[in-house]
C-alpha cells in the first residue's frame, strides 16, 4: 500500500498537458485578436510613432479583454488544481505557456517580432509597459517552472517560514519588474495622456530587471530545495516504516 510520501510525489502530466493545451489555444486566439487590431490600424511594428492610437477608442474594450485574458488563465488553474498550491501552479503554467506560444503565434502570422529584442508594449493597466520580447519570455520560463514544481510534486509538510521570505523576496521582485516595465510611463505620465499615448521608450534596464528576476526566482528556488530534502528524507522514512513492520511481525 502506497503511504502518504509516495503518494505526494507522485505527479499529474494529464492534467498539465490539458492546461497547457488550453494555454496555447488562449494564445492562438490572443494572438489573433492582437493581430486583427494592429492590422487595422497599421501597427504591426508596436515601436513607431504614435505606438497607441487605439487608447483613445478603443481602450473601453481592449482594457476588460486584458483583464478578462487574466482571469481566465487563473480560472483553468483553480479548476486544474487540488490544492491553493497546485492551483496556484497550474496558473502560473497557463500564463507561462500563453505568452511564449502568443509571440510564436504571431511570429506566424505577421513575421514579428524579428528578434527576442524587438520593443512591444506588454500591458496597458494602469499604465502601458514598454520592454524587449525576451524580458516577458524569461518571467514566463519562470513562471512554468515554478508552477510544474509546485502543481506536480505536492509537499506534505512545506517550509512556512522559508516560504513566506521567499515569496516576500518574489512580491519585492515583481514590484520591481512593474517599475522597470513602467518606468518610462511613469515618466510620460507628467506630460498628461497623449504624452503617455505617444511615448517611445529608449532604453530597457537590463541590470535593473536582473535583479528583480533573481527576486522572482526566490520561490523556484525555495520549491527545489524543499523538494530535493523532502526526495532525501523518503529512503529513511521508508526504511524506518519496514523496521517497525519486522520487529510487529
Amino acid at each position: 500500500m502506497n503511504g502518504p510520501t509516495e503518494m505526494a510525489g507522485k505527479s499529474n502530466w494529464g492534467r498539465w498537458l490539458i492546461v497547457a493545451t488550453y494555454a496555447a489555444a488562449m494564445a492562438w486566439v490572443e494572438s489573433a485578436v492582437v493581430f486583427y487590431l494592429r492590422t487595422m490600424m497599421n501597427r504591426i511594428e508596436p515601436y513607431q510613432p504614435d505606438p497607441m492610437p487605439m487608447m483613445g477608442g478603443l481602450a473601453s474594450v481592449e482594457l476588460p479583454r486584458e483583464f478578462a485574458t487574466m482571469v481566465m488563465l487563473a480560472a483553468v488553474g483553480c479548476l486544474a488544481g487540488r490544492t491553493w498550491r497546485a492551483r496556484l501552479g497550474y496558473a502560473a503554467v497557463a500564463f507561462g505557456i500563453w505568452d511564449i506560444a502568443y509571440y510564436v503565434f504571431l511570429k506566424i502570422m505577421c513575421g514579428w517580432p524579428h528578434s527576442l529584442l524587438d520593443w512591444d508594449v506588454l500591458f496597458l493597466l494602469p499604465l502601458p509597459w514598454w520592454g524587449p520580447v525576451l524580458a516577458p519570455v524569461l518571467i514566463s520560463l519562470l513562471l512554468i517552472f515554478w508552477g510544474t514544481l509546485a502543481s506536480q510534486f505536492e509537499q506534505i509538510h512545506p517550509p512556512t517560514l522559508s516560504n513566506g521570505r521567499a515569496w516576500i523576496l518574489n512580491f519585492a521582485g515583481v514590484a520591481l519588474a512593474l517599475y522597470v516595465f513602467m518606468a518610462d510611463s511613469i515618466a510620460a505620465a507628467r506630460g498628461g495622456f497623449d504624452a503617455v499615448r505617444t511615448m517611445l521608450p529608449e532604453k530597457f534596464d537590463w541590470e535593473l530587471f536582473s535583479v528583480a528576476l533573481l527576486l522572482m526566482s526566490a520561490p523556484v528556488a525555495q520549491t527545489f530545495r524543499s523538494l530535493s530534502a523532502q526526495r532525501t528524507a523518503t529512503p529513511e522514512t521508508s526504511g524506518s516504516a519496514e523496521n517497525l513492520d519486522a520487529r510487529a511481525s
